[in-house]
């Protein structure tokens, strides 16, 4: 099994005609994502080749669900049209969204989070790899050939963090790989995806990254001790940061004792969890982890 992306998951990629939405298609078909449409209004009722398959584009997401069955979109879309994006998707009756885009005015991502949850559409994201379930189904920019189906499950804030650590764990394999992205509002949080992955029986133990800023790793922490069964090794990046300076994402930014990555780091000890001190030192615990288990 997986969480929120299997073989069955029929996607959609909003701005697929652009360069981006073009090049990660491609990436997508090839690890095997049925990749169902595209959409742009503006070029509704083209198809577009990519190498052996000819992807239709429809004019809204709706058309799109009406004629494929969708149930995921990817989107692709400038940060100006992202929020509209989201919204027609979550209007269309979509299950999953998966924004990519970067850039988006907090105040958008507010708005469109916001609606999508009234709609009972689920958003990863924005500003975020997207997830892959190995060997089933990758929505979003994750490599998919970097690792293998396996027992761990990942959610992460850093794109580049969860990519390495699939690297470094390929031997392994992953159940489904959730990059929720870092910036101060995503759609779904590390809380999410432990509920998720507690309740996969497929996944035996799960990776948490987290990075300075805000309280995310702290409320994770708060939820394990009360909910979470499995086995959780995590990472905090930014243990050298310098306090009061925004770090990478939008939301990394401490202040005093706050958001720190020690704080973050006591704060999941506390609950039994091993946090690594580097990436490697994180592929080791969840190593030792997990033979200890058998």
């Amino acid at each position: 099994m997986a969480i929120h992306l299997t073989k069955e998951s029929k996607v959609l990629v909003q701005g697929m005609t652009g360069g981006e939405g073009m090049k990660h298609t491609r990436r997508m078909l090839a690890a095997g994502t049925d990749v169902v449409g595209g959409v742009n209004p503006r070029k509704a009722g083209r198809t577009v080749d990519f190498d052996d398959r000819a992807v239709p584009v429809f004019g809204s997401v709706a058309d799109g669900i009406r004629a494929t069955g969708a149930d995921v979109t990817v989107v692709f879309v400038p940060p100006a049209f992202a929020r509209s994006a989201v919204v027609e998707a979550a209007d269309a009756g979509i299950g999953l969204a998966v924004v990519i885009t970067e850039g988006i005015p907090v105040h958008d991502s507010v708005a469109f989070t916001t609606h999508a949850r009234r709609k009972g559409t689920r958003v990863i994201g924005p500003n975020c790899p997207g997830l892959i379930t190995p060997g089933q189904s990758n929505a979003g920019i994750i490599p998919a050939d970097i690792t293998k189906p396996g027992p761990v499950g990942l959610v992460s804030k850093s794109g580049t963090l969860t990519y390495q650590l699939m690297y470094e764990l390929r031997d392994i394999g992953f159940s489904t790989c959730v990059g929720i992205g870092g910036d101060p509002v995503v759609g779904t949080t590390h809380i999410d995806c432990l509920a998720a992955f507690q309740d996969d029986p497929d996944t035996d133990l799960v990776v948490l990254i987290g990075e300075i800023g805000g309280d995310a790793e702290e409320r994770a922490a708060a939820y394990i001790r009360e909910h979470v069964t499995k086995p959780v090794v995590a990472y905090i990046a930014g243990f050298t940061a310098p306090e009061g300076r925004t770090m990478g994402h939008a939301g990394a930014i401490v202040s005093g004792s706050s958001g720190t990555a020690r704080a973050k780091k006591e704060a999941l000890e506390a609950v039994g969890v091993r946090v690594g001190g580097t990436p490697t030192e994180t592929a080791r615990h969840v190593l030792a982890v997990l033979e200890a288990g058998r």
